[in-house]
């Protein structure tokens, strides 16, 4: 990964968290990497642990952020979630894997954060 496209992840990753936090979420971990992939944040709001994906994207040649989560990236999500469910105690009972889309106008500004509850699930 280039280092341009790694600090721009670092700053979506930033925006997102200090969405959740607005929003009464307390972040447990961020960049929860393992041999599988990586969890970019994982935070908890009640009774409720969240995965979040952050997904960027700078300009609207190649989509929306939104629009570009795979299928593959979907399901090493849900196994990466299930994993740390399963490994860690004393977790909350609710669990979801969200998406945060964050959409950059060319210059860096930040255009849009759609925060989206339950994105990716088990099949």
């Amino acid at each position: 990964m280039t280092t341009s496209r790694r600090r721009l992840g670092d700053f979506a990753e930033r925006v997102a968290a200090e969405h959740l936090e607005s929003r009464g979420y307390s972040i447990r971990e961020r960049n929860h990497r393992t041999r599988f992939g990586e969890i970019d944040i994982i935070a908890e709001k009640g009774d409720t642990l969240a995965f979040v994906e952050v997904r960027c994207r700078r300009g609207a040649k190649m989509g929306s952020a939104a629009e570009s989560l795979s299928l593959t990236k979907q399901r090493r999500l849900v196994n990466l979630a299930e994993s740390y469910g399963s490994a860690e105690a004393g977790l909350p009972e609710g669990r979801r894997i969200d998406v945060i889309a964050v959409d950059l106008s060319e210059d860096g500004r930040v255009l849009s954060l759609q925060h989206i509850k339950g994105a990716v699930w088990a099949e």
